[in-house]
């Protein structure tokens, strides 16, 4: 039988897709195989059509226990008998485990499922060393590398058990993630350098990719999942606790959503996840361990409410969107505190772990930052190359619908390839920054580098600028980081060659989430969010915000903050009580500054004849007020801060963090039992009436460039400004 006839059989298609034929043929052949192909690439039907038709039974190794029930289901669904296919694994009891070892004994069984912990067992490798297998499958193989995104110690022994069982068995290996680094891992640890590899494209091009400044996420996710009603889509979280937290509030405000994370029973997780499956909800809020397996074909957005941990991570959540060809929108929410939470986190971890972590999450942010078509950054870090104006999939992405200025840069190019060459290629992005930044600290004059030619030569320049060009010229290969050292920079030959006869470079300026403009504070375009603020009705409020303040005889912010004002622009309130669901407005400050505004707005509504969209105002889940009230109950009781924060479970900067919320939203706070103890008199004078008299915007981070190298501490400012802007403003 050829192989199209046994498609046809087996599985019921007429055709193979891709590479498919050639993999299996290799696998027949008795070679070692690596299948590298993305989500949707059909990667199973590689190991499980050979399976059917090789003597003896292949054994699959797979990390999701949870899901081979689904797998072993799935292949018995094409077959008249149950014991073609079996798992095993700790979820059988002994019975079920002599079941499954006697169809396996009768060579009854063609593939069989396995966890890796399963083939530590001495009498497993016994039991197979008496059995014909045809070769074995490693499925999820990134798990072997330190540098995939889903590391499983455990994977690193497979060699080691298969050497086990018989050193002459064949290999496949599959992943549908693998940058060039994780690949030669994955074979140097399987001892398959000969295999035949077969590496699929990982464009995929129906998937729009975005990122989006974290300002407000869950207004901006009400607002992106209703415009797209009815349509199925995934968020995904870092932590159990705000998985709860988003599903909780899309439902309060007439989403159908249901929360998965592993914490819950496998119960909840099973019925959650067919409730997806089978439609009876549109979105699933999860953490990571949602989605692996799901082969759910018209999944239409994925959305990152924390960006991950490394990009191969993402590359996989992304494509758990658009499977059927159709629509994909990927969003994700930028904020580097985010990804300083994960650099804590790596903290007390050996210093090898911590050093490939913090690289992989250096290249999540330079994805997060660039300018360049994100389509063409996540292929080259995938090894992959990318017309970005006539490949298939171009203008897919915000950067190459909204490109970025742009400037010609040879010359700083020049600049940043011989600095790299004089200093040996030994440095990292970030010290060679320092370099051409003139910065003459402890590091750079121990090595003397504060005399090379190039010392301070690009101090005109911001570091985020040197950053964007160091980026573009790795992405262009004139650059290459070395990942056996952690990312310490080379010249390759092109980059050489650009020395000895340079041209001209356009660098395209990154994005500076950071500095958040005025205009897209809120929103960063029409296209990609699906409103903008009226700007005219934004310059009259602001205007009417300082006649308030000027009588009031507080700083503008005090009275009414740019987000807020922003909000208030595109949601149109005409009463107190509307006023109330603003960004950063409570009753106290509704009550207190809102008659005039609201007068302004309602006027301004009906001159213009302006519909509101009140559809998107954002209701509160009812029990996160619980953690207000408790807050100012305790500061009413003089509580210390520490001790409010033990009786939550918050951190110190949490219970700040809710503070200034209550006092934002116009709600007064006394803590002067708590600063009079821990902040000098003379310091609270001075950040009082720095905040009465020279903040411009009355934030925290204009506060800390304004005292940067001053003895402040960055609770002693929040501190101060909680008590102005309740004293003052409240």
């Amino acid at each position: 039988m050829d192989l199209k006839s046994a498609l046809k059989k087996y599985f019921g298609f007429n055709s193979f897709k891709g590479e498919q034929e050639a993999i299996i043929q290799s696998v027949l052949d008795g070679k070692d195989t690596f299948v590298i192909m993305p989500t949707g690439g059909g990667k199973s039907l590689c190991y499980q059509l050979p399976a059917l038709l090789l003597e003896g039974t292949a054994i699959i190794i797979s990390p999701l226990i949870a899901l081979m029930k689904n797998q072993v289901d799935s292949i018995r669904g094409y077959s008249e008998q149950d014991h073609v296919a079996h798992f095993l694994n700790s979820s059988l009891n002994k019975a079920e485990q002599e079941r499954v070892k006697s169809d396996l004994s009768a060579a009854k069984t063609k593939l069989l499922y396995v966890a890796p912990e399963t083939l530590t067992k001495e009498e497993t490798i016994a039991f197979f060393k008496a059995i014909k297998i045809s070769f074995v499958a490693v499925d999820e193989a990134h798990c072997i590398s330190e540098w995939g995104h889903d590391f499983r110690p455990e994977y690193r022994r497979i060699k080691q058990m298969i050497k086990g069982i018989d050193s002459e068995i064949p290999i496949m290996a599959l992943t549908a993630t693998a940058t060039p680094k994780v690949q030669g891992d994955i074979q140097k640890n399987l001892g398959m350098n000969d295999a035949d590899v077969y590496k699929a494209s990982f464009n995929r091009p129906n998937l729009f990719y975005e990122v989006r400044p974290k300002v407000d996420p869950i207004k901006q996710l009400i607002r992106f999942i209703k415009e797209r009603e009815g349509k199925s889509g995934i968020i995904y979280c870092l932590s159990r606790k705000k998985v709860e937290e988003i599903a909780e509030t899309l439902v309060v405000n007439g989403i159908k959503a249901l929360p998965y994370h592993a914490g819950f029973d496998a119960a909840t997780r099973a019925r959650n996840q067919d409730m997806f499956l089978n439609e009876d909800v549109d979105v699933i809020v999860a953490t990571i361990a949602f989605g692996m397996g799901i082969d759910k074909p018209d999944v239409r957005f994925v959305i990152h409410n924390d960006m991950p941990k490394s990009l191969e991570g993402y590359y996989q959540e992304t494509g758990r969107g658009g499977r059927d060809g159709g629509e994909g929108h990927c969003l994700a929410f930028y904020d580097y505190k985010d990804i300083e939470k994960l650099e804590k986190f790596m903290q007390g971890k050996p210093v090898a772990e911590q050093e490939v972590g913090r690289q992989l999450l250096e290249e999540v942010v330079a994805y997060a930052e660039t300018a360049v078509s994100r389509r063409k950054f996540l292929l080259h870090y995938f090894g992959e190359e990318f017309d970005e104006e006539n490949g298939d999939g171009a203008k897919m992405d915000d950067n190459a619908i909204n490109p970025r200025p742009r400037e010609e840069g040879m010359n700083d190019v020049l600049l940043v390839l011989k600095m790299v060459d004089e200093i040996k290629q030994t440095a990292k992005a970030k010290y060679l920054i320092k370099i051409l930044l003139g910065k003459k600290d402890s590091e750079v004059q121990s090595y003397n580098h504060h005399n090379l030619s190039g010392f301070g030569k690009g101090k005109a320049k911001s570091d985020k600028y040197w950053m964007a060009v160091i980026r573009q010229v790795t992405v262009s290969k004139l650059l290459r980081k070395d990942i056996e050292s952690y990312g310490v920079l080379k010249l390759t030959d092109e980059g050489h060659a650009f020395i000895e006869n340079p041209r001209s470079f356009i660098i395209v300026l990154d994005h500076d989430y950071e500095a958040r403009a005025e205009d897209d504070s809120i929103i960063l375009n029409a296209k990609a969010s699906g409103g903008v603020a009226d700007e005219t009705l934004y310059k009259l409020l602001k205007e009417l915000t300082r006649e308030i303040a000027k009588e009031k005889g507080v700083p503008p912010f005090a009275v009414f903050q740019e987000p807020s004002l922003m909000d208030m622009a595109l949601q149109y309130p005409i009463t107190i009580e509307e006023l109330t669901n603003i960004q950063g407005v409570g009753h106290g400050k509704a009550s207190k500054y809102g008659e005039h505004i609201v007068a302004l707005i309602a006027e301004y509504v009906e001159e213009n004849e302006i519909e509101r969209p009140q559809d998107i105002v954002v209701k509160s889940v009812v029990n996160k007020s619980g953690t207000k009230v408790y807050i100012i109950q305790s500061i009413d009781r003089k509580r210390p801060l520490a001790d409010i924060a033990r009786a939550k479970g918050l951190t110190m900067e949490d219970v700040l963090s809710e503070i200034e919320g209550i006092v934002d939203s116009g709600t007064r706070v006394n803590l002067d039992y708590y600063i009079n103890e821990n902040i000098d008199e003379d310091k609270q004078d001075e950040l009082f009436d720095y905040f009465q008299e020279d903040s411009e915007t009355g934030s925290i981070e204009e506060a800390l460039k304004e005292f940067e190298g001053d003895d402040y501490t960055e609770e002693e400012i929040r501190l101060m400004r909680i008590k102005f802007m309740s004293e003052m403003a409240n």
